[in-house]
């Protein structure tokens, strides 16, 4: 079941597309599942937005994500990703660029082939061949209200 999540620390919201909470003698622990249409990739960006929703969750139930799991349709199978102090570094500058590029409220230009970008969930906000200005003011109004004093727990 879907989960939202947010982080006052790193300024994100989102939605988790599973989180599983394991018992352990300490308590429960939350372990994050994100599930994708493909395989995996030769990129780390999965494991980047499995990474913050971990944060999330830390800061939200106060207790420590040590790992979670990325699961392929293609594959069918659970890719386990630890949370490494490197994966969380990747991160959270991964965080602090995207905070950058809204702030700018200027659209980078893609840098996908387009071939790859049909697999992309973004691909009707990001538009390649027509990034539009609508767009990114709805961009804008949906990531404000994400991160809105009301919208996190």
């Amino acid at each position: 079941m879907a989960l939202p999540l947010a982080s006052r620390r790193l300024n994100i919201a989102g939605v988790a597309d599973l989180v599983e909470f394991h018992r352990s003698s300490d308590g429960e622990t939350a372990f994050p599942v994100e599930y994708k249409r493909g395989k995996a990739k030769l990129h780390r960006a999965d494991e980047v937005q499995l990474c913050a929703q971990a944060l999330c969750l830390e800061e939200m139930t106060g207790r420590a994500v040590p790992q979670g799991a990325l699961f392929y349709a293609e594959t069918k199978r659970r890719q386990v990703v630890p949370f490494d102090d490197a994966l969380r570094a990747l991160t959270e500058e991964t965080i602090a660029a995207l905070a950058d590029v809204l702030r700018s409220a200027v659209t980078p230009p893609p840098t996908l082939r387009r071939e790859r970008c049909r697999a992309c969930s973004l691909i009707d906000l990001c538009r390649p061949d027509a990034v539009a200005k609508p767009a990114r003011a709805w961009r804008t109004r949906m990531v404000d209200r994400l991160l809105s004093d009301d919208a996190v727990p």
